[in-house]
């Protein structure tokens, strides 16, 4: 009897000693090991959302109402008063053994409840080889950010598969169904079935506990995770109605609102979904993305059974949708009650839709209905330096006083990519805590300082250059994210932009990035060591190489158009040498290289068939983006194109140097033939040669070598 009251009150006490570590506890141990003693953290409850900053002793106190605010504070307090910035290059740090104090109380509150994360395209342009280990430092990160309302779309094609299966519908038809991972987001979107399939059995499983980790997490820290919903998608084989395409791919089919089928599959949807991740408070559900709409629907009506669906399904959840370009039609919301959806304003820094002058303005904005405000940034995860700062800082500004924000509830992150341009994501992040929107100028100055641990007048420089140039593209500049890098594009004689959707556009100095990095190699030696600096270093460095790619590029057009064959000669042979050297520069961080991507998608593998599948999966997409249809006819080659180290070398450098000895011949006076390019592409897609993720070169050495 003794034996078993010991036993209880052992079992007792690992509870309660259990329930006592907070994720702010965990979250510090990760960023570095024994820091969780370094704080004082308190959890108050309050319908204000705050947090504060203290001091008790020698020990910093974090102050907030949820777990989420408590860790933007404790990422206040690093930037601002510890000069420790974490970010995707760095999410650890070395803190001090003793912190500095906050010598004075402080405050910060926010209206705006619900900040939202990630994009559809995210989980496929980022994420679609991630283990366990990374996204415990994205939930991390988020955490740091306030992030309280995420998009979970990992394992959604689990639910799919039960879906199938409980049917009667065997693993072949699930596999024609269901694509590949690196194009997961457009399947869950309607736009693509199958393509980059099909996926052995065993990836369901790694990818249902993957997600089971994520929402586990995502809860401890209070976080309430969006789930994809049901909006009448099947698959194509098991309609009657004509094939719809998209960019050459065929679409699933949607059930019209009439159909009695989409009852039926709407709640064995939400069935499987509860029995593999619960019951969410919010739905994402995007119907009629990028011309979807099926031949005589209502659109109200349409609207109407969606959320019906859902609201049996899940009574107290809110149906999310992405405002994009046509979407969410007005007919559709003016059709639900307000209250029941949320809208994400998807480009808000740019192309808002919520009621204020852009391309995209609606006069109504989205009626009665809630909306979030969403820093869109980043598209098919292109490298690039890029931002609209005065933009954002205006358009938020906005919201504070505009009536049309009345309805406003939230921020959010929607980047088709992440794990760029961190000053941008750190400015949206930071806004809504302040009283008043500081001036570019003064917030730039501080972001600086927090960077890199202190200030530094030439860095400073070094980035006013930049933030009133590159990261400001001005109103009525509607292009996709970054100014596209020359040496990625398909050769040609007028070559500009590399997506055939990029919508690009000049409106900086391309010479100011080379001044801007010369600035930074200048105090360079003083940053030996200081990862963010190096990080930032080779960034801005890649970017002025690029730029200057692209004057050389037009030189030796000009060359050839004016016959003068030794300066094209010799403005041909410096473009190539600015790519190999961008390539050079680029091994020297892990981020830039693409064995970091190849590699995630080989390690997902069980067998070396499953690990080749993910790796073309990876190539594909980031090259020729799909079949020789889907690339040339649907102009998808290159949307996702990278300037990484390997790729540079391998595949866009033999491009260029073809295309060179072409214009060489006809100078010559031979007869120029037509090049197959994605004849010439596809077989890099194909290969299995290994690349390295592992960083060569020091990059401070490297970057002033180049540039000497």
């Amino acid at each position: 009897m003794k034996r078993i009251v010991l036993l209880f009150i052992l079992h007792l006490t690992f509870c309660m000693s259990a329930s006592a570590i907070s994720p702010i506890d965990g979250l510090l141990e990760r960023i570095d090991k024994g820091a969780s003693k370094k704080f004082v953290i308190e959890k108050r409850k309050s319908d204000i959302d705050f947090f504060e900053l203290d001091q008790r002793g020698a020990k910093p106190v974090i102050r907030g109402n949820s777990w989420v605010n408590i860790a933007t504070g404790l990422n206040w307090y690093l930037k601002h008063h510890a000069g420790i910035h974490l970010t995707w290059n760095q999410m650890q740090a070395k803190l001090p053994a003793q912190l500095p104090p906050v010598t004075k109380p402080e405050r910060h509150e926010t209206d705006l409840k619900l900040r939202y994360d990630f994009n559809y395209c995210t989980f496929s342009y980022t994420m679609a080889f991630w283990d366990w280990e990374r996204w415990q430092k994205e939930i991390d990160w988020m955490a740091l950010h306030g992030i309280n309302m995420p998009l979970a779309a990992v394992g959604h094609e689990c639910v799919w598969r039960n879906i199938l299966l409980r049917l009667g519908y065997g693993e072949e038809d699930v596999a024609k169904f269901v694509p590949g991972p690196a194009f997961m987001a457009w399947w869950e979107m309607n736009n693509l079935e199958g393509w980059g399939g099909p996926l052995p059995t065993s990836w369901y499983g790694q990818q249902e506990k993957l997600q089971k980790q994520i929402l586990q997490r995502m809860h401890d820290f209070g976080m309430k995770p969006v789930l994809p919903g049901y909006c009448g998608m099947i698959p194509s084989f098991l309609s009657d109605a004509p094939k719809q395409y998209w960019n050459k791919y065929v679409r699933p089919n949607i059930l019209l609102p009439n159909d009695e089928q989409f009852a039926k599959y709407a709640q064995i949807f939400y069935e499987e979904t509860r029995k593999l991740y619960g019951e969410a408070e919010y739905y994402s559900m995007d119907p009629f993305h990028e011309g979807s709409l099926p031949q005589g629907v209502d659109i109200g009506e349409m609207g109407k059974y969606i959320l019906a669906a859902m609201k049996k399904a899940a009574p107290q959840a809110k149906w999310v949708i992405q405002g994009w370009g046509a979407n969410p039609l007005p007919a559709m919301l003016e059709a639900l009650p307000s209250g029941e959806v949320i809208v994400l304003d998807l480009f808000s820094e740019c192309c808002p839709m919520w009621g204020i002058p852009s391309r995209y303005y609606r006069e109504k904005g989205y009626g009665d209905h809630q909306w979030i405000f969403c820093l869109l940034e980043n598209f098919g995860g292109n490298v690039g330096l890029h931002g609209r700062m005065d933009l954002l800082l205006n358009n938020f500004r906005e919201t504070r006083t505009h009536p049309m924000a009345k309805h406003l509830v939230g921020w959010g992150l929607t980047m088709e990519g992440s794990e760029n341009n961190p000053v941008m994501f750190e400015m949206m992040s930071e806004l809504p805590w302040l009283k008043e929107i500081p001036t570019k100028e003064a917030w730039v100055r501080d972001y600086v300082k927090a960077r890199y641990g202190k200030s530094d007048e030439t860095i400073q420089q070094a980035w006013k250059i930049l933030a009133d140039g590159i990261y400001n593209a001005p109103f009525g500049n509607n292009q996709q994210g970054t100014h596209e890098s020359i040496f990625c594009a398909r050769p040609g004689m007028n070559c500009f932009q590399v997506s055939a959707w990029s919508g690009m556009s000049n409106y900086y100095d391309p010479t100011t990035t080379w001044e801007a990095a010369q600035l930074m190699l200048k105090v360079a030696d003083q940053y030996r060591g200081n990862n963010n600096f190096e990080y930032d270093l080779v960034d801005i460095c890649r970017q002025a190489l690029a730029d200057r790619g692209r004057i050389v590029y037009n030189r030796t057009i000009a060359d050839f158009k004016s016959y003068d064959k030794q300066a094209f000669k010799l403005d041909r042979e410096e473009f190539l040498r600015l790519l190999l050297a961008q390539d050079q520069l680029l091994a020297t961080r892990s981020e830039f290289r693409v064995g970091r991507w190849t590699q995630q998608a080989r390690s997902l593998g069980n067998t070396t068939a499953e690990s080749d599948l993910y790796e073309w999966n990876a190539r594909v997409q980031i090259t020729t983006w799909g079949n020789r249809p889907c690339a040339d006819d649907g102009h998808l080659h290159d949307y996702a194109h990278k300037e990484w180290q390997g790729i540079l070398r391998d595949f866009y450098y033999p491009r260029w140097k073809h295309f060179f000895s072409i214009l060489q011949d006809e100078l010559d006076g031979q007869h120029a033939t037509a090049t197959d390019w994605y004849a010439m592409e596809e077989p890099w897609t194909l290969d299995h040669t290994p690349y390295s993720a592992q960083p060569e070169g020091d990059p401070i050495d490297v970057a002033t070598s180049l540039f000497r």
